[in-house]
């Protein structure tokens, strides 16, 4: 019977964003294609340390505990890599022990096209052009930047923040806001459309599967009342009142509820993400990022007016995009 993938919350990963490669990149821009796959070749046993999506997608994998027999959550290694250069990824996926057992090796080439085929709800890479590629499709996707990240046990749960317009909704409000410049027309142009609910962004579909996953949660513990929720969700936006209704009512709309929000109206972000310590926050705009990505594991979303004169973030990783073997 095939292994379908359609009800599993599916994440395509680019080793780049699971594994510290800076010492791998540095090896291929420095010497070239032939003495990076002899390099990877040498370290194949030796594990590459984690990178900073690691600590998310460890516990994001946890969930499968929920049914191993039938696991909620897939995780699939798409690899600018050849299958050569790439066996040292799966070795260290392995000696993580991280449950990735699949994965596609494309050679240089960009991995977005698989996305669809592998009902990817979320495509994450340190490579900048892999990512705007796959937005720019209409898949999606975000690159995940140099970040501090502790991979702490202290907990077993995981913690996922969002920013609102441009990631989980589109940016249309955005796009109003940067037109007139002006709060208060911005917060009179929200009341006017609270109850109308907005279009979904490029990871609404990603919130909406793992809301199904928190559903499972919730049969788990009715049937087992010794079982603790893992998952927590949380929305981290500038807006405040009276801009917040629309958000609460899209989100009925899409038939889902969140664990936190906060409406910050301008409060730095990273004051209540220090607090919250999310395994991963993802956010359109590299301004709020920048602050944000010293403490915590962050991943910008390229997509809409926000994104037409962003300054550059460096990925994780390396200091650019990635070279064409390594992401």
């Amino acid at each position: 019977m095939a292994y379908e993938l359609k009800d599993r919350l599916v994440v395509g990963l680019a080793s780049s964003a699971l594994f510290d490669l800076e010492e791998s990149d540095a090896v291929f821009r420095r010497h070239g294609e032939t003495a990076y796959r002899q390099y990877q070749r040498d370290k194949q046993h030796e594990p590459l340390r984690p990178g900073v999506a690691f600590p998310f997608i460890r516990r994001l994998l946890s969930l499968n505990a929920l049914n191993p027999q039938d696991p909620p959550v897939e995780v699939v290694l798409l690899s600018r890599n050849d299958p050569d250069t790439g066996m040292r990824v799966m070795e260290s996926i392995a000696s993580h022990g991280l449950g990735i057992t699949r994965a596609v090796f494309l050679q240089g080439k960009p991995p977005h096209a698989y996305i669809p085929a592998l009902e990817i709800s979320l495509f994450l890479s340190a490579n900048e052009t892999d990512v705007r590629e796959a937005i720019a499709a209409g898949y999606p996707a975000g690159q995940v930047l140099e970040s501090a990240f502790n991979d702490d046990d202290a907990d077993h749960e995981l913690r996922i923040a969002f920013d609102f317009d441009g990631v989980l909704a589109d940016d249309e409000s955005e796009s109003v806001f940067k037109r007139d410049h002006d709060l208060e027309a911005f917060h009179a142009y929200e009341t006017k459309l609270a109850a109308v609910p907005l279009k979904r962004g490029p990871l609404a579909g990603f919130l909406s599967k793992l809301s199904q996953v928190q559903q499972r949660e919730r049969e788990k513990q009715r049937s087992d009342p010794e079982y603790r929720p893992r998952l927590r969700i949380a929305i981290a936006t500038a807006r405040n009142a009276p801009a917040h209704e629309r958000v609460i009512n899209t989100m009925r709309s899409w038939g889902i509820v969140v664990n936190e929000a906060f409406f910050l109206g301008g409060i730095e972000k990273r004051r209540v993400l220090e607090v919250l310590r999310p395994h991963i926050f993802f956010d359109d705009q590299k301004s709020h990022l920048e602050l944000a990505s010293r403490v915590l594991p962050a991943v910008h979303i390229p997509f809409g007016v926000a994104n037409s004169s962003d300054d550059v973030i460096p990925p994780a990783g390396d200091g650019g995009e990635g070279c064409p073997r390594t992401e």
